[in-house]
């Protein structure tokens, strides 16, 4: 292991237990012992690249946003470094997670409707170059810690194969965060954390916010930061189950709405996390060369604790609550810091401007959907990017009131999509709930507090919003801006010709855990693989003929219990 003498805090840190870091939190509290005794030269290139990820934190659940919820850590990192705060993201996890790995929408991967279950014969088409595949391209060590949802039927789609070098995490969506049990159903439960692609059974009963923080610095203390190091922290926290520590429930114990006590919990031991990631990078002599991105991956979930007040909308939609991200950069690289950005920027930016910091090269090629942001980000400069496509789901149910004569013969209204243009944004079909929640709101929903900010009458299929003035979303300008509800419904057919068949396969019984030794895990046989390759290309062959007939054949064809699968798993997420 490490030739270090005694017991003190760096040889416990370098052995990878932190069990002291979480007793004590002070113990690493800010100061002049975070300092390493690092040169003050110019920091070498590449640098170092550290991205956070966390799972539904609300839009309104950091402290730099007005929070009842304390996140130190992140206030400080935020406010000497750049807060995104015109950042845009999906409003569920696995798509998110595609777009930042992938650079590329939705729309270009066929992972447009819903996300990956556990049993479903799916997962980030292997036909992309990832992210971390690039980062090694240009000589990058890469290493991944915690939530990975983006399929595992095959090993070809496990972590390890699409660019890791290390992997320590959960591949399903949500888990228990002590015995890493998850179910997709009644009796369909498994045991889901794996390093590598071994199942870690040794390591259930660890908290798995605290786990993957200890993973990280220990991945830090033993990798030289004379070499280029990507390092994916994708916590589990704080999605559901709504578990903590007890230590951090006591603080919040004043809370009258149990569920966001719990969830305030989870979010400040996730900040204490990133707060000993951060110790780490600097005990081990990374900081001064790194770039540490922080983001959330979606809305947060108003049913839950989180709260994305005073946004409309929740995870899961459309609406501003769902979409509108966390996010902020932190490094001693940036050229301006200590301020907000108001440029526009997209979770498919993270790719190509990561890719360019770490001297890498991307090409009309990669048909990527991303822009390399970083001038916009550390310059000040303007984005390059003006629009953003939310989504088009032709799979999730279409709005009663849509029509193809609603959208001037140019776009079926009833079909789910939202896009951005410059300060409008449009969405046709059912954009999802869009209530304003809150903050505090009672988990019981009592309703006096319910009705408060409910829209209770829907019987349209477009909304038109100025985002720029009206952030809220708010005043409806669909009906008195009919040219800019005509313009951006033509973009939206402009991108739908671009897209590829939606891929959403049905649940395959081999998946059970029960196969697998008790856990989730790769399955596919090569008849299988063959088999699904075969259902694709005919997938292709109807997309096209359906296309040339300018129909929505898939709707007619669609089973009974193919629709039921879909509402039911709509309304699940």
């Amino acid at each position: 292991m490490h030739a270090l003498s005694g017991f003190s805090l760096v040889s416990l840190l370098s052995l990878g237990y932190l069990s002291w870091d979480w007793a004590k939190p002070g113990l690493v509290a800010d100061g002049p012992a975070e300092a390493s005794d690092q040169p003050s030269a110019a920091p070498p290139q590449p640098p170092h690249i550290i991205f956070i990820l966390t799972d539904d934190q609300g839009y309104h659940d950091v402290g730099y946003h007005g929070s009842d919820i304390e996140t130190p850590t992140l206030d400080r990192l935020a406010a000497e470094g750049v807060k995104l705060e015109n950042y845009y993201i999906q409003p569920i996890c696995t798509p998110s997670r595609s777009q930042l790995l992938t650079g590329r929408y939705q729309i270009h991967t066929g992972l447009q409707h819903s996300i990956i279950r556990p049993r479903q014969p799916n997962c980030l088409p292997l036909d992309q170059v990832t992210l971390p595949q690039k980062l090694q391209e240009a000589g990058y060590s890469t290493h991944m810690v915690g939530k990975w949802h983006l399929g595992f039927y095959r090993k070809e789609c496990l972590p390890t194969r699409r660019g890791f070098d290390t992997f320590l995490g959960s591949l399903t969506g949500n888990v228990d965060y002590y015995t890493y049990d998850n179910c997709d159903g009644p009796g369909v439960c498994g045991f889901d954390l794996h390093e590598g692609e071994s199942v870690a059974w040794g390591l259930s009963g660890q908290y798995s916010t605290m786990l993957y923080a200890q993973r990280a610095s220990h991945i830090l203390a033993s990798h030289s930061p004379q070499n280029p190091l990507f390092l994916y922290v994708a916590f589990q926290a704080v999605h559901t189950p709504l578990q903590s520590p007890r230590e951090y429930l006591y603080r919040y114990r004043t809370m009258g709405n149990v569920a966001r006590r719990k969830y305030a919990a989870m979010v400040t031991c996730m900040d204490e996390a990133v707060r000993n990631i951060t110790w780490a990078l600097k005990r081990y002599g990374f900081y001064n060369n790194s770039v540490i991105i922080f983001s959330s991956d979606n809305g947060g979930q108003t049913f839950s604790g989180g709260s994305n007040w005073p946004l409309r909308g929740r995870k899961g939609t459309y609406w501003e609550g769902g979409v509108r991200g966390l996010g902020f950069v932190h490094s001693p690289l940036l050229k301006k810091k200590r301020r907000t950005s108001r440029a526009l920027v997209h979770i498919t930016d993270w790719y190509p401007t990561l890719v360019g910091l770490a001297g890498g090269t991307t090409s009309a090629a990669d048909r990527l959907d991303g822009y390399d942001v970083w001038p916009a980000i550390s310059e000040g400069g303007a984005s390059p990017r003006t629009e953003i496509l939310h989504n088009i789901d032709p799979l999730y149910n279409h709005a009663r009131h849509g029509s193809l004569e609603g959208g001037f013969g140019i776009w079926n209204t009833a079909v789910q999509a939202a896009i951005r243009v410059g300060e409008w944004k449009l969405l046709t079909g059912d954009p999802g709930y869009g209530d304003w929640i809150p903050p505090q709101t009672l988990a019981s929903f009592p309703g006096s507090w319910w009705n408060l900010e409910r829209m209770a009458s829907i019987r349209q299929a477009v909304w038109l919003f100025n985002i720029s003035a009206d952030p809220y979303e708010r005043e409806d300008l669909a009906g008195q801006r009919p040219d800019v509800v005509r313009t951006l419904l033509a973009r939206l057919a402009d991108y739908n010709r671009t897209a590829i068949p939606v891929r959403y396969p049905a649940a395959n019984p081999r998946a059970h855990p029960d196969f697998n030794g008790g856990a989730w895990g790769p399955w596919a046989s090569d008849e299988e693989e063959e088999e699904e390759e075969e259902e694709e290309e005919s997938r292709a062959r109807s997309f096209s003929r359906g296309r040339r007939k300018k129909k929505c054949k898939i709707c007619k064809l669609r089973s009974f219990f193919r629709k039921l699968n879909t509402r039911l798993m709509s309304h699940r997420i």
